[in-house]
């Protein structure tokens, strides 16, 4: 079977059928509809924090008030405030799965929803830099317990025919909180006193007091409840909210045993020491693979450099005043969310690896353009020079979505068994910490030394993405997570499952 497993193969796509053979749109029936709602503010609602924070870090930049506060922060010091955020989350991973399964996915992002509240308050009454920095810590602890059971919920509660659209719009969603905050310190960062950069400190709070109001009025995962044995709780979900469509309850019946018997064959496969799954036999090795694969790729395509170093980019361009700084970051935020948004809608309806080979090849090709005019403006330093790289930034956004955003959390939810879930997720962001660690830290120091030299070093980076996407990823469209589950194990546990499924069908 190889280090890392053998090539997929699929069962009998028996669930999958009768979604495909549904007819009636989500919106037409009322518990679908109510769900799907409540998982706005819930779930989707926890990547407006994530967003938040990206955009307000970049934008506080050219924020006066802000650097005068903290002594101007140098290249370094600047690293260390934005990196900060992803040191608190790395030291949260170990924790995330053993916390998940013990708390189940809503309660766990009710309690980091606590943690980031708290961080917003600190951040915002700052006195020192040592307390922004603790602050910063903190609401990065927090932030991978909700990413990681929030992409799970979404998964595992919506209907087979959303299900991909809805977990791709959860990345998506990151705009909606960095528009916010970009929004807000445009308002603020003429003003001459701390709110400059408190007020958008302290509205960071507010996705995670969404997450504490509605929170109660969402259910919990069917998997996790089947998994505790509380079943008929389970089972009960799913009839409120899967069963209103064409063969309504044929598909509940059949998704529920499906569940029963994955689940019970996830468990005889389960090491007894949770992490020990990373690295059990070749097809969890590929998985997992595979999650730090997505993780790294995320964060280091570049897009580092533009969600948290835009003032430094324009400025090697010449394009130093700071409003026209904060109209930039505004205006590239808002056509991010205005091309991401459809573009969540549309990616999953066709097949993942050409999506990230879509991707991967658009963001290499704009980067290659990118660093060319790079070279031009400082050869002629004149506003038309400027001109071809605010483009190409532009431009770089459609691409990026494509893979890297639209299906990220997508792909990640279809590659893993339940049991392993939250494992690979958060194996995926301990990587995308790493990656955005290294990014906050080094880029600032990189770019004022090398200038627009080091795009070079992402064009060929992104080469290597495409080379991996190619040999490495799977293909996981038109297909239930339980029809996934197994994937690379092969016929011999996919037939064990089958059977299991036929028994508790009698």
């Amino acid at each position: 079977m190889g280090i890392i497993g053998a090539k997929e193969e699929h069962v009998d796509p028996r669930l999958t059928r009768i979604a495909q053979a549904d007819t009636i749109k989500w919106y037409q029936k009322p518990n679908l509809r109510s769900l799907y709602l409540i998982l706005v503010p819930t779930a989707l609602g926890v990547e407006w924090t994530s967003g938040f924070d990206s955009s307000m870090m970049n934008s506080l930049q050219a924020v006066k008030a802000w650097t005068d506060y903290f002594d101007n922060p140098t290249s370094s010091r600047l690293g260390l405030l934005n990196a900060m955020y992803s040191l608190g989350a790395l030291m949260a991973i170990p924790f995330i799965p053993s916390l998940s399964q013990a708390l189940g996915r809503r309660r766990t992002i009710l309690s980091a929803s606590v943690i980031m509240c708290i961080g917003a308050g600190l951040q915002a009454g700052s006195i020192t830099s040592d307390m922004f920095l603790f602050s910063r810590w903190l609401l990065g602890f927090g932030i991978p317990f909700a990413i990681v059971n929030a992409s799970s919920l979404l998964g595992e509660l919506s209907y087979a025919n959303e299900r991909a659209v809805m977990t791709s719009l959860f990345n998506a969603s990151w705009f909606v909180g960095a528009i916010i905050a970009a929004g807000t310190t445009y308002g603020t960062f003429q003003m001459s006193s701390t709110w400059a950069w408190r007020l958008p400190s302290l509205l960071q709070l507010v996705p995670s007091f969404f997450q504490l109001a509605f929170m109660p009025f969402c259910p919990e995962s069917p998997r996790w409840l089947v998994s505790r044995d509380r079943s008929d709780e389970a089972l009960a979900i799913l009839q409120k909210y899967h069963s209103e469509g064409i063969d309504g309850a044929e598909f509940v019946k059949l998704e529920f045993a499906t569940i029963q018997s994955t689940l019970a064959q996830e468990k005889e496969l389960a090491s007894r020491f949770i992490w020990a799954d990373v690295f059990r036999d070749p097809p969890m090795r590929r998985r997992f693979a595979i999650a730090a694969v997505v993780g790294f790729f995320t964060q280091w395509s570049g897009n580092g450099l533009l969600s948290y170093y835009m003032k430094k980019i324009l400025a090697l361009v010449n394009i130093t005043d700071n409003r026209t700084v904060q109209k930039v970051i505004l205006s590239n935020t808002c056509w991010g969310f205005i091309n991401a948004l459809p573009i969540a809608l549309i990616a999953p309806r066709f097949k993942r690896r050409t999506m990230f080979l879509t991707c991967t090849i658009g963001t290499a090709v704009v980067y290659i353009v990118w660093t060319v005019a790079s070279a031009r403006a400082e050869i002629d330093p004149t506003s038309a020079a400027a001109i071809p790289v605010l483009v190409f930034i532009f431009v770089y956004s459609p691409f990026y979505n494509i893979g890297w955003n639209a299906l990220a959390y997508t792909y990640m939810v279809e590659i893993f068994p339940y049991q392993q879930r939250a494992q690979g997720i958060a194996v995926e962001q301990l990587t995308v910490r790493f990656a955005v660690f290294f990014n906050t830290y080094v880029n600032p120091i990189a770019l004022d030394a090398l200038k627009w030299r080091y795009y070079i070093v992402y064009c060929v980076w992104i080469l290597v993405e495409i080379a991996t996407v190619y040999l490495l990823f799977p293909e996981t469209h038109n297909r239930t997570l339980e029809e996934l589950s197994f994937m690379f194990e092969g016929r011999e546990i996919q037939g064990r499952v089958e059977k299991g499924v036929e028994k508790v069908l009698d």
